[in-house]
């Protein structure tokens, strides 16, 4: 994967946060990509759907639906990824995972590294402003998702 492709699969991403903001949920995004070609998109639904895991990510790896196998997947995520979804791309084992950004959440990408994991965080000021808009917005909600 190229930079242009990165921020191409990002902009995706985006939509889906975009998406769930529209929808009255948490702004996160996340696309699931092999060989440049996008195989789920998700966003964020614990408000929409009442669910205690469905974090970008999880969605997104839900919509996937079953795959042989990961290893030759990136999955992109408009903020950087708890443990919880971490812990499911190693267990998949996604070998790389690239951040939208991780200023108002820092996530857990030394656990992902630790784990071979490559993380590219791209730090986008259109996403960390969206975040940083939501949260200041909803604190209780954002403190909610981040079980705080």
């Amino acid at each position: 994967m190229t930079p242009s492709d990165d921020l191409k699969f990002m902009k995706e991403a985006e939509a889906e946060a975009r998406q769930g903001l529209q929808e009255g949920g948490i702004p996160i995004g996340s696309i699931l990509v092999r060989g440049g070609k996008i195989v789920a998109r998700g966003h964020n639904q614990r408000v929409q759907k009442g669910s205690a895991i469905l974090h970008g990510e999880m969605d997104c790896l839900m919509n996937a639906g079953r795959q042989k196998s990961y290893r030759d997947t990136v999955i992109y995520s408009t903020l950087c990824p708890c443990y919880m979804c971490s812990g499911t791309i190693v267990q998949f084992k996604i070998p790389r995972v690239v951040v939208g950004e991780a200023v108002n959440f820092p996530g857990a990408p030394d656990f992902l590294r630790s784990q071979g994991v490559e993380v590219v965080i791209l730090n986008q000021p259109g996403l960390i402003q969206m975040m940083g808009d939501f949260i200041q917005a909803k604190p209780e909600l954002w403190n909610e998702d981040i079980a705080e």
